[in-house]
């Protein structure tokens, strides 16, 4: 009696188990069926995202407090190491196969510069940058949950404004392109690195495992979404077209703001969301952060013991988080890792912008009321 009972939870949770992966391949296998092989394929390349950002551990707030609060570099030298293995892949075919593929390119403005301070600051507050937002929703953090369609909204109306904001200035965009751009790409990687060893506290410098493990299949994945998307990966605009959608299905005349109103904008809000590149990789990591939680412990996560102020900045930072972002041509994702990895200038001058404001944001916080209670 005692081996049999024993011997069920985990023949049950097996079976749960089991459920999942076939759960995500029939999601994959139905978004191939009714868009296309290619969509499909993104969706995978999504859930991929997914597993490993939430399954590793890997982010990007979190190890940016880690840095800046504890003088830990682990974390942000794995986002270094990811960015470069994509560098010296991604910038030499985009300079080979422009006409098929294109980098996450982007002017530096004020605007751009101002963004990304505001997105830095912000994605502390919440602690969860685009995909850590995601992913943060995903497996069931509440905190996450609501900062996501605010993200969303934010994110909207940034595009909705995104012309009068770029109208106050920028300069012409710098590409560092071919092999002589992997060197300087590299180099500067280098030598964040190296900043980063060199402030850190004693007994910190080693990678873990698990983040060089992370590290090489987010630039696997990320080199697969280039591939098969036609352009590297991002959070922001997929988001921005969700609020889009919503807002035109309510009736609201987008016809008045010149991002909305472009043609190829108009064309895809009148197309679904499982033929939006962005899109498919967004509903992908949500979905790879609720595998993961679900294959790990189900969702048994507490409500955070918060007051009432701190779900409000909630809802504040989620709104500046996807406006802000919007202003910045990218979050962590669409301008740090992918625009450096695809030699932009902006992606290191978004990264600038963005540390420091992150330096602000996790000092708002204790205020904000968002360090939980004991």
């Amino acid at each position: 009696m005692t081996d049999v009972t024993t011997a069920r939870p985990g023949l049950g949770r097996g079976i749960e188990r089991s459920a999942l992966i076939l759960l995500a391949l029939a999601a994959a296998l139905a978004v191939a069926a009714t868009a296309g092989a290619r969509y499909g394929l993104l969706l995978l390349i999504g859930l991929g995202f997914g597993i490993t950002l939430e399954g590793l551990r890997f982010g990007f707030a979190g190890p940016w407090r880690a840095m800046i609060v504890r003088r830990e570099p682990a974390g942000l030298l794995a986002q270094l190491v990811a960015i470069a293995i994509v560098a010296v892949v991604a910038i030499p075919l985009i300079t080979q196969n422009g006409t098929e593929l294109i980098g996450a390119h982007a002017p530096v403005g004020f605007a751009m510069l101002g963004g990304a301070f505001v997105f830095g600051a912000a994605m502390q507050v919440v602690l969860g940058c685009g995909s850590g937002t995601l992913v943060n929703a995903g497996s069931g953090n509440l905190v996450g949950v609501l900062a996501l369609p605010f993200f969303a909204i934010g994110s909207f109306a940034g595009a909705y404004h995104l012309t009068w904001w770029t109208d106050l200035g920028t300069a012409p965009v710098v590409v560092f392109d071919g092999y002589d751009g992997v060197a300087v790409t590299l180099a500067g990687l280098a030598a964040i690195a190296t900043a980063a060893l060199w402030l850190a506290a004693p007994g910190t410098r080693r990678i873990p495992r698990r983040l060089w493990l992370a590290a090489g299949l987010l630039a696997a994945f990320a080199l697969a979404n280039l591939v098969v998307a036609g352009q590297p990966w991002g959070v922001v605009y997929g988001l921005g077209l969700w609020a889009a959608k919503g807002a035109g299905a309510l009736g609201a005349d987008l016809s008045a703001s010149p991002f909305w109103s472009a043609p190829t904008n108009v064309e895809r809000l009148g197309q679904s969301i499982l033929t939006d590149v962005t899109s498919l990789t967004n509903l992908g990591i949500v979905g790879g952060a609720f595998l993961v939680a679900a294959w790990r412990h189900g969702f048994t996560q507490p409500v955070p013991d918060l007051p009432l102020r701190a779900w409000a900045a909630t809802v504040v930072a989620g709104l500046l988080l996807g406006y802000s972002s919007r202003l910045a041509f990218g979050c962590n994702v669409g301008a740090f890792f992918s625009g450096v990895s695809t030699g932009s200038l902006h992606g290191w001058a978004w990264f600038v912008m963005a540390f420091a404001g992150a330096w602000v944001g996790i000092r708002l916080r204790p205020a904000l009321g968002l360090e939980e209670r004991r």
